[in-house]
């Protein structure tokens, strides 16, 4: 645009005006991109997270092939059917997730928990070795078991291999290592009455870190009494009274069935084959089935313990 004759003129300095600005623009564009691939300032990356020996890098390949952000949300990305993930292993600790995603259809019980810590591993990553200690330490996983453990959750069982588990694990590791800022906000739940915003109350929390009471019961049978351990360890997590396959076989009529192994051999289902696949579940390992998913009860359950077992399962029908 021109200026009037006999006017003054401001075009001149307007136009170098704009320039200096857009210069400086530049300058700072420019400043920042350089700035972009500096280190990370102290902020975590998954690279320098690891689990068991298992970087985030793979566990975040792992959450992206199972499409977890489809029900999840995780560092305020995703959707809300499901809880946010950002700092899960902060709150739960290592063990409750092992326990718990293998066989997400059921929430982990006191049992299950205590499973896990029998793994070297995962004791080492909680830093605590008896259940009591892992609880203290972990309340929210205390809570978890007191209001929910063996119940049915909305949450499928996936085909996760033991691998994939802790690679699953190292990611939440990191997720919850990251500064997100005060993300995820805390809900306000101040007026509302369902369960799942009445506060955890104190006595069941006490509970939960309690040691268990022994008392005289009535006697039971041996079946009934393999049917209580089955619960209280998670057994049921994974394995139904039902023909139904979960993460590992129906118990209903699997006594005295015939099942393939992965070395093309066959083996019939009795008492000296579940007391060793309780014992060493990767010992004859069935077709179809991936090693590592199920652990060994050695450390957790005596030989009665695992008789009684045996007499529940031969109880569910068979041969």
């Amino acid at each position: 645009m021109s200026c009037k004759p006999g006017e003054l003129c401001y075009e001149g300095v307007k136009r170098r005006r704009a320039l200096a600005v857009l210069g400086l623009m530049a300058l700072i564009f420019v400043a920042l991109s350089a700035v972009s691939f500096l280190d990370s300032r102290g902020q975590a990356v998954p690279s320098a997270i690891e689990y068991a020996g298992l970087d985030a890098v793979a566990g975040k390949r792992v959450f992206q092939a199972y499409n977890c952000m489809g029900c999840h949300t995780i560092v305020g990305n995703g959707a809300y059917l499901g809880p946010d993930l950002t700092n899960l292993y902060e709150h739960t600790g290592p063990a409750w997730l092992a326990a718990f995603l293998p066989s997400a259809g059921s929430w982990p019980t006191n049992g299950a928990v205590k499973l896990q810590l029998q793994d070297k591993a995962v004791a080492t990553e909680s830093g605590v070795e008896t259940i009591e200690a892992y609880l203290e330490k972990y309340p929210a996983a205390a809570e978890r078991i007191a209001r929910r453990g063996g119940q049915s959750s909305h949450m499928p069982n996936l085909p996760f291999s033991r691998q994939e588990v802790y690679e699953l694990i190292a990611f939440l590791k990191y997720t919850s290592a990251m500064n997100t800022e005060g993300w995820p906000p805390v809900p306000k739940v101040n007026g509302l009455t369902f369960p799942a915003a009445t506060p955890m109350p104190v006595a069941v929390q006490e509970a939960a870190l309690a040691p268990a009471e022994t008392s005289i019961a009535a006697p039971v049978s041996a079946a009934a009494h393999g049917a209580e351990l089955a619960e209280a360890n998670g057994c049921t997590a994974c394995h139904a009274p039902t023909t139904e396959k979960l993460v590992g076989p129906g118990w209903a009529g699997l006594y005295g069935s015939t099942v393939k192994l992965a070395d093309g051999s066959s083996v019939v289902v009795d008492d000296a084959y579940l007391t060793e696949k309780i014992l060493k579940p990767d010992a004859k390992l069935v077709e179809g089935y991936e090693p590592g998913v199920m652990p060994s009860f050695a450390e957790l359950l005596d030989a009665d313990q695992i008789a009684d077992v045996v007499t529940y399962i031969r109880s569910l029908g068979g041969k």
